[in-house]
């Protein structure tokens, strides 16, 4: 079972830069992720996903190579492509995977304006090794959510938050 961290940032960099730094933990098998998407609130409160693959993306160039192959078969490759494109396309963008989307985006809605947060769900991690990597972003957010253990949760508090934050009870979910 797959645990869920959402951390909240006041820069957007910040929620970019620690996605990217979770990517490089997964490489040396600190933390093992099944989806790590960055939801920002902007000016003018649209609240954009960033998700690390783009699903629509992929299901239109798988779509594209099966129907020209498809077209091949029928001396029709253009129109396979075609056909197969558009369905990749609708399939991939019909796809959720890993973090429910409509519940980031009511969560990014309580954000305040120019801010960020990271949606992290994590199948298994090394805790000691990981948090002493994520070091850098010692105080440079609050956890908004999270479904790790109380001990678990307080070691990330005790990392990401400021001490007088720390204190603050979480908020009601």
């Amino acid at each position: 079972m797959a645990d869920l961290v959402a951390v909240a940032f006041d820069d957007p960099a910040d929620a970019f830069a620690l996605r990217a730094e979770l990517a490089k933990l997964q490489k040396d098998y600190l933390i093992d992720m099944e989806d790590a998407v960055v939801v920002t609130h902007e000016e003018g409160g649209k609240v954009r996903l960033h998700q690390p693959v783009n699903l629509t993306a992929a299901g239109a160039l798988g779509g594209t190579m099966w129907g020209a192959l498809v077209g091949l078969i029928f001396l029709n490759p253009l129109l396979g492509a075609v056909v197969g494109a558009g369905a990749g396309a609708v399939s991939g963008w019909l796809t959720d995977i890993g973090v429910d989307d409509a519940r980031m985006k009511e969560m990014g809605e309580a954000l305040p304006e120019g801010g960020a947060a990271l949606f992290v769900l994590v199948r298994k991690f090394t805790g000691d090794k990981l948090l002493e990597r994520l070091e850098a972003w010692r105080e440079k957010g609050r956890v908004i959510q999270t479904s790790l253990s109380e001990e678990q949760e307080q070691r990330l508090r005790a990392l990401v938050e400021k001490a007088e934050e720390s204190r603050i009870a979480p908020p009601a979910a």
